[in-house]
């Protein structure tokens, strides 16, 4: 079981793919109903081509936390150790949700060491006037009530059309069943401290219609204020459109992909 040794945590990650040198290298960052496990329709769909790396964040899953441990504020060391670990200079940075924190705080630290970046229904770590007032709408007017078998990350649509694929999204959750949920969304809000000025390109932002968690509108600002960022808007799809439409993720990552410029 590969494991990078790191304070207070012993990160677990994996490697998949024949790693085809003209094409680069793909690290996923999974959200906070997620863990490794979360990739599988992406795997299946970039291995053949693309290295790919999956892996934990410390506290979840397969990547337990000691006591006294930094937490969240570890999560994008965390990512930079694993890069060096692995020798990935600069690969494709793929965020989910929470996994969009870690990768635009990295981002935004060591722009050098991000080739480009896909956030998929979340605008990380970044702050705006503009935009902090489109979450602070957003908050206010609260999530709506779900039954007990129906996360807010998946979505009712998910359990309505595809219930088996419910069933899975919230088995991989409960695998880190020691998680404050609510306390993980607080510090994350709290959390948004990179400026809008420190994201730079090529990015694709990713955003599902039906998203309860980040508003499409705020994705959509996103895109509008980096120069040559990438909108797909997918219509009937909740927060994990990764998960819920993965053909059609998986069709925009491969064409963001394929648009890249040379690598340098």
């Amino acid at each position: 079981m590969p494991t990078l040794p790191r304070p207070h945590c012993d990160l677990y990650y994996e490697v998949h793919g024949a790693g085809d040198p003209t094409a680069p290298a793909l690290v996923f960052a999974h959200g906070l109903g997620g863990n490794h496990l979360s990739w599988w329709q992406q795997l299946a769909h970039f291995a053949g081509r693309h290295t790919c790396v999956v892996f934990s964040h410390r506290g979840f899953a397969s990547s337990p936390e000691a006591p006294g441990g930094p937490g969240l504020a570890g999560f994008a060391d965390d990512l930079l150790a694993l890069l060096d670990h692995l020798g990935l200079h600069a690969p494709v940075l793929v965020g989910q949700s929470m996994g969009g924190w870690t990768c635009t705080l990295l981002a935004a630290a060591r722009p050098d060491r991000v080739r480009a970046l896909v956030l998929a229904c979340t605008t990380g770590a970044i702050t705006h006037p503009e935009l902090d007032a489109i979450f602070a709408a957003h908050l206010a007017r609260g999530l709506p009530a779900l039954p007990p078998h129906v996360s807010v990350a998946a979505g009712l649509r998910l359990a309505r059309e595809q219930p088996a694929m419910n069933v899975l999204y919230n088995q991989v959750a409960a695998l880190s069943p020691w998680l404050d949920r609510r306390a993980v969304m607080a510090t994350l809000v709290a959390m948004r401290t990179v400026p809008l000025a420190a994201l730079r390109g090529p990015l694709l932002c990713v955003t599902g219609e039906e998203d309860l968690l980040i508003p499409p509108s705020a994705v959509t600002w996103l895109v509008g204020h980096v120069p040559g960022a990438r909108l797909h808007h997918e219509p009937a799809a909740g927060h994990s459109v990764y998960w819920e439409r993965p053909a059609a993720f998986n069709r925009a990552l491969a064409e963001f992909l394929a648009a890249l410029p040379p690598a340098r």
